[in-house]
C-alpha cells in the first residue's frame, strides 16, 4: 500500500481558466482582497505540445496566465485560453469538473453585506451547521461575475471534527 507522493508537503495553488483575465483580476483583487504575484504569456504553440502537456486543443493559446495571492493559502493561477468554439459556461457543482473555491472570513455578516455592495450575487442566505462534524460551520456560495462559484465559511469557534481533532483540517485561521 502506497504511503502517497513521496514528500508531499501541501497544495501549492488552484488554477481556474477564466474568460476575461483582467475582468476576472480586478473582481479578485478589488472584491475579494488577493494581489497579483505574477503574469506570463502568451503560450502559443505550432505543434501538439498544448494537447500533450496539457490536454487542451493543440490550437489552443494562453493569452495570459496570471498568478495571485490571496492572504494564506493556496496561490490561485488564472488562465486566459483563446479558442474558438470553448465552452464559456462554468459547470455547476453537480457536473463532473464542478469546482468551487471556499475563503474563510472572520466576520460571515460583514462579508456578505460587502458582497452584496459589489454587486455580487449571493446564493440565499448563510447556513450555519448544527450538527455532525460540521456543526459550528456558517457558509454561503456566491458567484464570480462570470459565474463561477465561490463560497465563504465562517468558524470562529471551530467545527466539531477541529474541537475534536485540532490538526483534522487545515484552516488559515490556525495559529
Amino acid at each position: 500500500m502506497s504511503g502517497g507522493l513521496p514528500g508531499l508537503s501541501g497544495s501549492d495553488h488552484v488554477g481556474f481558466t477564466v474568460p476575461d483575465v483582467e475582468a476576472a483580476t480586478r473582481f479578485f483583487v478589488e472584491v475579494i482582497g488577493c494581489e497579483v504575484v505574477f503574469e506570463i504569456g502568451p503560450f502559443v504553440s505550432d505543434d501538439d505540445w498544448m494537447e500533450v502537456h496539457l490536454g487542451v486543443n493543440p490550437r489552443a493559446v494562453i493569452k495570459t496566465l496570471r498568478m495571485l495571492r490571496c492572504k494564506n493559502g493556496p496561490a490561485f493561477e488564472l488562465f486566459e485560453y483563446d479558442l474558438e468554439g470553448a465552452d464559456q459556461t462554468p459547470p455547476p457543482n453537480s457536473d463532473v469538473g464542478g469546482m468551487h473555491l471556499g475563503f474563510v472570513v472572520d466576520d460571515m455578516g460583514a462579508a456578505v453585506a460587502h458582497l452584496k455592495a459589489h454587486g455580487v450575487e449571493v446564493q440565499g442566505e448563510p447556513t450555519t451547521m448544527t450538527e455532525g462534524p460540521s456543526e459550528g460551520l456558517t457558509w454561503v456560495y456566491f458567484l464570480a461575475p462570470w459565474g463561477m462559484q465561490l463560497e465563504l465559511v465562517s468558524y470562529p469557534d471551530g467545527m466539531a471534527v477541529t474541537r475534536q481533532n485540532p490538526g483534522a483540517l487545515w484552516s488559515p485561521m490556525q495559529g
